[in-house]
């Protein structure tokens, strides 16, 4: 499986963002459709940073020159990548940036603008998506509703730029996944146009909440993780503990503008081959897949593991069969771990579905709220179930010889928390791979994957 890692020990904003996906191979004629509705245009460069080779981009006003390596501001946002000592305005620099510069649209202005760049639908997704995290950070901190909530540098040009390019940048290199590590967000103070905050901002805070990705805190009281950066890692990544099993074929840096005595300022990107994550988003190779976020007992634990969870449900009678077949992808992106759609009789023996989903706790809400948005339904209920019992789940790999030639399955084994191995399920993907490259049926492949792993597992 393609997969992008972002390394985010040193924060991330949008322009940063950008930068690590041109230098792990993405196109930057990719941006075109940003240049064609917007005044500006993309200077991509480079620097060095603490001794490491990184890129730069920097958003300018069409038609002006730069020589400055300002990067690193986030949309008038100079959060501590930027070296203005937290000045929004920047007053300190006389270039020529976009940044801050053109309309200061209002949330819908931004969505009808990205709505009209004619962009391919992936890419839209994303950046609305992005926005939207953005625009309700942003109602939630000053109390608004969304459609009134108006965006002063996240609406500027250079952000939109920021955001959209990050969205057609991704979908150039086009992973089949994206994960994060944790994320830095600095330490110190941030000032802002309605005074002095704490880092990290409220909107950052706000966004992270609804993120998959964790946060912590980093080397520097500076504000490194910006609300336009976590928005944009917030609607395409996943969060994992650390740098997944990966097979890398690219690695490329993105720099901030700050330069720290001890820390180089940049973004990492990394891209290769991983293992396909499960149905729960774990990737194939995690020792105990669930650890953390399950509950045990202490050493003594055995049997299944307790998993706090809730449980997320409504009716629907209307929705079409596009919408219920995209859930599956727009809820797992909210927090849902799993989502079933079950066929149902509703009142008057209309015909409808009902649509479950699991999913943390402290994602419930985010949840419900997108699931709402993709259906219509006027209420989602939470039932009684506060925990499930799972087993623990790793994966080994079974080794069939066909013909002289060897081919690998992933297999799943399914135990319980004091290591009883109580159920092992070939990989369908894997087995229908070998099935068409061998002609074997593909039932025959399963079979042979598990009984290879049940053998291998009753001699240890």
């Amino acid at each position: 499986m393609r997969t992008l890692v972002f390394d985010g020990r040193t924060g991330a904003a949008g322009d940063m963002i950008c930068a690590a996906l041109i230098a792990a191979g993405a196109d930057p004629d990719a941006l075109a459709p940003v240049t064609d509705r917007l005044p500006v245009r993309y200077e991509v460069g480079e620097t060095t940073k603490n001794g490491i080779r990184a890129t730069t981009v920097d958003v300018l006003l069409d038609g002006d020159d730069d020589s400055s390596d300002g990067v690193g501001d986030d949309g008038g946002h100079s959060h501590s990548h930027a070296d203005s000592d937290h000045s929004h305005s920047h007053a300190d620099s006389d270039h020529s940036h976009a940044e801050g510069a053109g309309v200061h649209r209002s949330y819908p202005e931004v969505v009808a603008l990205v709505e009209s760049m004619g962009l391919p639908d992936s890419v839209e997704s994303t950046a609305l998506d992005a926005f939207e995290r953005l625009g309700r950070a942003e109602a939630s901190v000053h109390g608004t509703d969304l459609d009134e909530t108006h965006f002063h540098e996240v609406g500027a040009d250079d952000a939109i730029a920021d955001v959209v390019g990050a969205a057609l940048l991704l979908d150039d290199l086009d992973p089949d996944r994206v994960v994060t590590t944790p994320v830095a967000t600095g330490g110190g103070e941030v000032e802002m146009s309605h005074g002095v905050y704490p880092v990290p901002a409220p909107a950052t805070t706000e966004i992270a909440t609804g993120a998959d990705f964790s946060v912590v805190g980093g080397s520097v009281d500076r504000e490194l993780l910006t609300p336009t950066g976590a928005a944009i890692l917030a609607a395409v990544a996943e969060g994992a503990d650390a740098i997944p099993d990966l097979a890398i074929d690219a690695a490329g840096y993105g720099a901030g503008d700050a330069t720290f005595p001890d820390h180089p300022n940049v973004l990492r990107a990394l891209v290769g081959e991983g293992r396909e994550p499960d149905a729960e988003g774990h990737a194939h190779d995690h020792d105990h897949a669930h650890g953390d976020a399950a509950r045990r007992t202490g050493d003594s634990a055995r049997g299944l593991v307790r998993d706090d969870i809730a449980v997320l449900e409504t009716n629907l009678d209307d929705a079409a069969p596009e919408v219920l077949g995209g859930l599956q992808e727009t809820l797992k992106r909210a927090g849902a771990r799993d989502v079933t759609v079950v066929p149902t009789t509703m009142k008057k023996s209309r015909p409808g579905h009902l649509v479950k989903a699991i999913c943390k706790p402290e994602d419930a809400e985010a949840v419900a709220e997108r699931l709402a948005r993709e259906t219509g339904t006027l209420g989602v209920r939470q039932s009684g179930a506060s925990h499930r019992w799972i087993a623990e789940r790793d994966f080994e790999t079974a080794v069939l010889s066909v013909d002289g030639d060897d081919h690998e399955v992933a297999v799943k084994v399914a135990s319980t928390a004091d290591g009883d191995a109580y159920d092992v399920s070939a990989e369908y993907d894997d087995a229908a791979a070998v099935a068409e490259a061998t002609g074997l049926p593909v039932r025959d492949v399963l079979r042979r994957a598990e009984r290879d792993v049940r053998d291998r597992l009753g001699e240890e």
